[in-house]
């Protein structure tokens, strides 16, 4: 409620596609959807989606059987992402996956006439994301809270878990008489040389050194100082502190 509040993320009238696939974080946002359209004041539509990479049989089976079990009526639509991926990026399977999944479900979403796709990504996933972008590419970027979509109009994007730590949402899973999914591909059940594995590890390793290291992580985000910033881009155009020096 707090982020939805924050960042206005539901509107009155809003029709929201909820993104689940069966995994745990997708699974708590299902549920606290049903709950805010039961109990909250803003009221909107909601359709549960599911966009099918290829699921095993039996994967399949225990995913619907979950929420057939937590009463969530959902849509599977098949999507062949698993045996696409398979072919065209053996070499960086995880990132055409989530792009090609997020294009599926943007497809979904607009087809069903909403204005809004909700995703499950946490506050977990905004920190190691802003910790990978500055390791790894070199750039200061976050995962955004909501944003509009460049390739599907009146489209946008929200992520109403934002402020919630997958500690929390791993323990009402363990107390919630269901068994999540992983994105059920065997790419992903390896850790090793799984970049984000790596920072989740080394942002767990530097916690019990630094106080309110998640926390200060985060508001790392909120806090940029412009003035003591070497360049930054606006819009597609890059600044540097320079341009502004002598005025």
């Amino acid at each position: 409620m707090k982020a939805i509040k924050d960042f206005e993320l539901i509107k009155e009238g809003d029709r929201v596609a909820g993104a689940i696939s069966g995994g745990k974080d997708s699974t708590l946002l299902a549920l606290l959807f049903k709950e805010l359209q039961c109990h909250g004041n803003v009221k909107f539509d909601l359709e549960y989606i599911v966009a099918d990479p290829g699921y095993h049989d039996d994967i399949k089976d225990l995913m619907l059987k979950n929420y057939e079990y937590l009463n969530i009526p959902v849509r599977v639509f098949e999507s062949g992402i698993f045996d696409i991926v398979d072919n065209i990026a053996k070499d960086y399977p995880c990132y055409m996956c989530a792009k090609m999944r997020r294009g599926a479900l943007y497809s979904k979403a607009q087809e069903l006439e909403c204005n809004k796709l909700a995703l499950g990504h946490h506050f977990d996933d905004v920190i190691e994301t802003t910790m990978l972008n500055i390791l790894y590419t070199g750039s200061f970027k976050t995962m955004l809270p909501k944003l509009r979509s460049t390739n599907f109009e009146d489209l946008e994007l929200i992520r109403p878990m934002y402020y919630i730590e997958e500690k929390h949402i791993i323990r009402f899973t363990k107390n919630s008489g269901i068994v999540p999914l992983n994105c059920a591909c065997m790419v992903a059940a390896e850790r090793n040389g799984n970049k984000r594995y790596e920072i989740k590890d080394l942002i767990e390793g530097l916690e019990g050194k630094i106080d309110n290291l998640k926390v200060n992580i985060f508001r790392a985000t909120q806090n940029v100082n412009i003035e003591a910033i070497l360049g930054w881009q606006k819009e597609g155009k890059k600044f540097s502190y320079l341009d502004f020096y002598d005025e």
